[in-house]
């Protein structure tokens, strides 16, 4: 059995909320909060810095959320084949992801699924524009974001570090900022939703403003710019680790990152189907793995 403490911190990470969380489970916010307290203290380590404004995670709860994140999957897929739930998981799946995260990320884990429940009708639309799911035209998105809106659920199912970066060609052109005022100076590069940056500093959060160079609804668009030496952007790690590698992209200001707040997730309506309840579980699984 899995242990209800544990579950219940998954669901705190899940939500991004301890209230939330409490919300889920039909107990009182205080209950919830008693008894992460009393985890952290069973297991002598905090696992949440907890403000006002947000939790994060410390590297102790990143640690467990880890470890435990897959073995909950595998322990739900068990108790589905065991109980024969397994036969329950069909019918149509639609799928809507943004561009890039999708073509490199969660494309590649669909066969695995597809073999494991060979009767979901799966359709997939990659896309970087907002999508209300309560539309009810798809049942599951994939958002890259701090929070995921109301009315859904939300499980987050991978990291989102992103920083600010640029290809040599346009710091050649334009100089390399020191500083994060500096940047009002040069291009930023980014999609239409995504300006006003939110970042992480030594002074705490800030807030950077400004327009793009080029408009655009299209990440991967934002991408190609920079490495074309169009301006500076901020990416995600998973989006550019190789163009930084290879020198296609240089780093800047490095004391400064994207919000933690940011993480990809996977949303569905509430009460949702075993189909969408059996994607969750396998996304979770395989991007614990991958990350």
């Amino acid at each position: 059995m899995f242990d209800p403490d544990y579950d219940l911190f998954l669901d705190i990470v899940d939500t991004q909320s301890i209230s939330a969380a409490a919300r889920r489970r039909g107990l009182s916010t205080p209950a919830v909060s008693k008894r992460l307290v009393r985890l952290e203290q069973r297991l002598g380590a905090r696992l949440l810095h907890r403000t006002t404004r947000r939790l994060t995670l410390t590297p102790a709860g990143k640690d467990l959320l880890d470890t435990l994140s897959p073995i909950r999957a595998t322990l739900a897929a068990a108790e589905g084949r065991i109980g024969g739930r397994h036969s329950l998981v069909r019918g149509p799946l639609r799928i809507t992801a943004p561009t890039s995260f999708g073509r490199m990320h969660l494309v590649p884990t669909l066969p695995a699924f597809l073999a494991a429940y060979p009767e979901v009708a799966l359709s997939i639309d990659l896309s970087d524009e907002f999508v209300d799911l309560l539309e009810g035209r798809h049942d599951v998105a994939i958002r890259i974001a701090a929070q995921v809106g109301p009315g859904l659920i939300g499980h987050r199912i991978a990291t989102s570090r992103r920083v600010l970066c640029a290809a040599p060609a346009y710091l050649d052109a334009h100089g390399e900022p020191q500083t994060l005022a500096a940047l009002s100076r040069h291009r930023l590069l980014a999609t239409d939703r995504q300006l006003p940056w939110r970042l992480d500093g030594p002074e705490g959060p800030v807030t950077q403003h400004g327009q793009s160079f080029v408009r655009t609804n299209s990440s991967e668009v934002v991408r190609e710019l920079a490495i074309g030496g169009c301006g500076i952007a901020l990416r995600s790690l998973w989006d550019v680790t190789q163009a930084l590698a290879d020198g296609a992209l240089r780093r800047l200001l490095p004391d400064y990152t994207g919000s933690e707040d940011v993480g990809v997730f996977a949303v569905h309506a509430p009460d949702p189907p075993a189909r969408v309840v059996a994607l969750v579980a396998h996304l979770r699984t395989r991007m614990a793995r991958n990350a």
